[in-house]
């Protein structure tokens, strides 16, 4: 269990991170979401002792990270996948790290395969993609056999077939009971990997509720219509206050009117239906209409009055 009580931080005149609460909760893949500079990666630092609050408190396993004994066999972190010696092969960067925690040198061989990087783990980490180094920075997090991992941007520079290995590997180790925290700006990835989201926006706490609820407070909810008679049932809906729209007469999209009213509308002025089908709205419309009034940058430029960190890079490893 990750959590966060009251943590807040300020680099010089800026508010990074405000009075941030939140848990992270086993058995379930956690999305972390929120429009850039609204605190993510601050906030994944100061649970990992890479930053200290200016207020509150942030607990792994119920203590503080550097209260860890052994913080690799407890919490596993992916926060710059270029974080790495680049003269050193990838078995030799996992093995001087494994040594630091004493865990055994088959781990090593155990996670070069997990990660499907066996046939490069002799060649040098300078030379690799950032695909490949992503699959190195997950090797590294999955050295001590963690019960919670904190990734951020876990799929950054993975293909398909990546993307959906990093997926199932983070939904299996979540069907084990460990805890899995997920900073990731990829809102389809989310939508199918993430069972509960907390979402941030200019340091605040936005959203923390399951990717349904998330979903569903969207107002981007629709019904989709087909008719013969789709411009007469046009009228008749808009005439009861909807929002209807239609491309090159097709189809219509009908807001602000639930499906069951447009049906008992349709059957009482006798106009035939082919289709009346609720339209879910996605999980970027919902994160787009929830976080509009939190973006660091809008259509014009700096939106006033935002306080954000200065951006900032980690070149070591939360590990160490």
């Amino acid at each position: 269990m990750i959590e966060a009580h009251d943590l807040s931080k300020h680099y010089g005149d800026k508010l990074a991170v405000d009075h941030l609460s939140f848990t992270v909760e086993p058995g379930q893949v956690t999305g972390f979401l929120g429009p850039n500079g609204a605190g993510k990666s601050t906030t994944m630092r100061l649970l990992l002792g890479l930053d200290r609050p200016n207020t509150g408190t942030a607990r792994i396993a119920g203590k503080p990270y550097r209260e860890l004994n052994e913080p690799m066999r407890t919490v596993g972190a992916l926060l710059e996948a270029r974080a790495v010696h680049t003269g050193r092969t990838a078995y030799n960067h996992l093995l001087v790290l494994a040594q630091t925690q004493r865990l055994p040198r088959k781990r090593v061989d155990e996670v070069i395969d997990l990660v499907g990087l066996h046939p490069v783990a002799r060649k040098r980490a300078g030379g690799f993609s950032l695909g490949m180094s992503q699959r190195l920075g997950i090797a590294a997090a999955m050295l001590g056999d963690p019960e919670v991992l904190v990734l951020d941007e876990p799929v950054n520079g993975l293909d398909p077939e990546g993307i959906l290995w990093i997926r199932n590997l983070m939904k299996q180790l979540a069907a084990e009971g460990r805890t899995v925290f997920v900073s990731s700006h990829l809102m389809n990835e989310m939508a199918v990997t993430a069972e509960h989201l907390i979402v941030i926006g200019r340091g605040k706490v936005i959203a923390d509720c399951s990717t349904k609820e998330f979903i569903e407070r969207s107002s981007e909810k629709s019904v989709l219509v087909k008719s013969p008679e789709a411009r007469r049932l046009g009228e008749l809906l808009a005439a009861e206050g909807a929002a209807v729209s239609s491309a090159d007469g097709g189809p219509l999209t009908v807001r602000h009117l639930e499906a069951p009213r447009i049906g008992e509308l349709a059957a009482r002025e006798g106009v035939i239906l082919h289709e009346l089908t609720p339209q879910r709205a996605s999980l970027e419309a919902a994160f787009m209409e929830l976080t509009r009034d939190s973006l660091e940058y809008g259509e014009h430029g700096p939106v006033h009055g935002t306080t954000t960190a200065p951006t900032r890079r980690h070149h070591g490893r939360a590990q160490r």
